[in-house]
């Protein structure tokens, strides 16, 4: 059963009561589980577009089509959220399917979003088919590993990661690539984005949308593994973390393009004069 103190996702892969999430009685005794959750996944994906839309219009900004993977990274899981956590009606292998797509597109994200600090750092020119590819292919590479560990732990293809009631669940390899691996990448993007806006920008404004970003998130996480059990239990069920862990992502995805949006320009400089640029 997926109880509310579990990885959600985690505990999708192997097993699902229904009954143990907020649900919505359908025709043919099926189930709609986590309806806010499903509403704002919904929402976040209209966010994420709207921010792409507006991360095209900065011609001129560093790191623009790098930034732009990273939320189509977030839509993908977004849209998975909406099948897994958002407990949609699904047949079980289905559900398996789109539970080992979350999870690998949480990894591949995670570390796109750390190419993303890497970027400022000019190794490569942004929005080059150099950078943008090397950043599509090592996530990509990420995504189908982590996404193969996933299904093999759901369908139990070779037994390597076979679910074992006995030891709740526990996976090696899925706790490694789904909760440590994204957890270093996060903190590395933070690190490295607070050196490039303070020692190289000189600058101490984007340093509170960076914090904002972190300090949401981690707001998020809180309730999906601390809080969540509590709030089961006061509401019977009714509503869980989740709710709240993906509202939160959003607000930090939100508060990590405005941090980029402020250490980048809007348009290309235009001359002013004769060989002169404003």
């Amino acid at each position: 059963m997926l109880t509310a103190d579990s990885p959600p996702i985690l505990g999708l892969l192997s097993r699902f009561d229904p009954t143990s999430l907020q649900c919505i009685t359908l025709s043919g005794n099926r189930y709609l589980g986590n309806l806010g959750s499903i509403l704002l996944a919904f929402i976040s994906i209209l966010t994420s577009l709207l921010l792409l839309w507006r991360s095209e219009r900065k011609q001129a900004a560093v790191g623009r089509r790098e930034i732009q993977l990273f939320l189509l990274g977030f839509i993908v899981i977004e849209i998975c959220e909406i099948f897994t956590v958002g407990a949609f009606p699904l047949d079980a292998a289905v559900r398996k399917g789109f539970s080992a797509v979350h999870i690998a597109a949480i990894t591949a994200t995670c570390w796109v979003l750390l190419l993303n600090a890497l970027v400022g750092y000019q190794f490569l020119d942004d929005g080059t088919p150099a950078s943008v590819g090397l950043i599509s292919a090592s996530a990509l590479v990420f995504f189908i590993g982590t996404g193969y560990i996933a299904l093999d732990t759901g369908f139990n293809w070779t037994g390597e990661f076979k679910p074992d009631p006995s030891t709740e669940y526990r996976n090696i390899a899925l706790y490694v690539l789904y909760q440590l691996f994204p957890l270093i990448c996060l903190v590395l993007f933070y690190v490295l984005e607070a050196v490039l806006v303070i020692q190289v920008l000189g600058e101490f404004r984007p340093m509170f949308y960076l914090s904002g970003a972190g300090l949401l998130f981690a707001i998020g996480q809180i309730f999906e593994y601390v809080i969540s059990i509590h709030i089961c239990q006061a509401t019977n069920g009714k509503i869980n973390g989740a709710l709240f862990e993906t509202l939160f992502t959003l607000l930090s995805v939100v508060m990590i393009w405005i941090f980029w949006s402020s250490i980048t320009e809007d348009d290309w400089p235009m001359p002013t004069g004769p060989g002169g640029y404003n």
